[in-house]
């Protein structure tokens, strides 16, 4: 079988309304599928004014917005008119991106039409509760994603480090790699931008420690803020710059008095704004992979990061930055202290983080992912 064979119906939670490190690879997927001659239909909720167009042919599905993260859709189903599309596509594969409602409606239907089905893993669902106060739900909704998860004939995770834990946590038998790769035309050392920093208050021989996504608490933006906290307490010189917009902003912006906010940016004038911040800093838990550690490696930024799934896998502890356990404020402070205070160091790690992302092509990672649907349909057919 080739690729040029595949036919897959891809269910989305958010393909393209809100943008976000997971629906960006799953477009970059269709796009490399497409161009292979492969057939993707795309079903997910939809809204008049989307945040980018998508790639390949998208059907909406029904969808309401989801009470306190109103940007934010969450898909009611499976109704006739969608099961009948899906009939007419005739896909060879089910490809489910988030557990959702229609997602779960998506896999019952494939299970009684007898196709392989694969489930991508873009984001740790089960550690969002912690940040609303509502941490005592964990245990309940891993095990509501274990079953979602088992019903599928596969997995793909991006990173080793996500891989062992969706094993640990008893998730599938059979999860396969789906990396990230990086667009070197826009992440690169070369985008920095002295004029566009003064131009924000950062002078030449200041240090920038960035913190770039979108503004939700799931990023860790309140571990973000108590570090700096910190890092001013013990008088280390710095300058904060946050790329991003995003529900929490108002918050953020209260927490961190003096930080440099250049909203969202997107294109080659995020890789000017990322290429022109000296440290990265990324607490966040929650992710998979982080492509946002990635681009900010391209563009030759240490990063200093939480020691979890994602950064753990891209991240080399030393070499091209400092991997933190995620215990608290104060040892994000001491890492990110050694960086603004050693021009040497920052040039080191910043240099060996910009070499490692070379190692990330998106053509040769989505082929994987190409190769992972023919390894389930060809099972299937034995």
């Amino acid at each position: 079988m080739q690729t040029s064979d595949l036919r897959i119906a891809l269910f989305s939670g958010n393909y393209n309304y809100v943008r976000d490190g997971a629906n960006q690879a799953l477009n970059r997927l269709v796009e490399y599928l497409l161009r292979q001659g492969a057939k993707v239909r795309v079903y997910a909720p939809t809204i008049d004014e989307p945040a980018f167009e998508p790639q390949g042919d998208l059907v909406s599905l029904p969808s309401v917005a989801i009470p306190g993260r109103s940007e934010f859709r969450f898909p009611l189903g499976l109704p006739d008119a969608v099961k009948n599309d899906i009939e007419a596509f005739n896909p060879n594969i089910l490809h489910v991106s988030s557990p959702d409602v229609s997602a779960h409606r998506a896999v019952s239907w494939a299970r009684d039409k007898h196709l392989p089905i694969l489930a991508s893993v873009h984001t740790r669902f089960e550690t969002y509760p912690r940040y609303y106060g509502l941490g005592f739900t964990e245990p309940w909704l891993e095990a509501m994603l274990r079953r979602f998860y088992q019903r599928c004939d596969g997995l793909v995770a991006p990173s080793e480090s996500q891989i062992e834990t969706l094993r640990e946590q008893e998730m599938h038998h059979d999860i396969s790699i789906w990396s990230r790769g990086v667009d070197r035309t826009i992440f690169a050392s070369e985008k920095r931008d002295l004029a566009w920093r003064r131009s924000l208050g950062i002078e030449d021989d200041d240090v920038a420690i960035v913190f770039l996504g979108r503004l939700v608490m799931e990023k860790g933006l309140d571990i973000f803020a108590e570090t700096i906290v910190q890092l001013r307490k013990r008088q280390i010189p710095h300058k904060v710059l946050v790329i991003g917009e995003g529900p929490a902003q108002k918050w953020f912006e209260k927490a961190l008095p003096g930080g440099i906010f250049a909203g969202f940016q997107t294109g080659p004038d995020l890789g000017r704004a990322l290429a022109s911040g000296d440290i990265f800093f990324n607490p966040s838990i929650t992710e998979t992979f982080g492509n946002v550690t990635l681009e900010a490696m391209a563009c030759g930024l240490p990063v200093v990061a939480a020691g979890a799934t994602g950064a753990a896998s891209l991240v080399l502890d030393g070499e091209t930055g400092t991997l933190v356990p995620p215990t608290g404020a104060e040892a994000f402070a001491e890492a990110l202290a050694r960086y603004c205070t050693d021009d040497g160091l920052r040039a080191q790690q910043g240099a060996a983080g910009e070499k490692r992302s070379l190692e990330y092509s998106w053509d040769a990672i989505n082929q994987a992912v190409a190769d992972t649907y023919i390894r389930l349909i060809e099972a299937r057919q034995k």
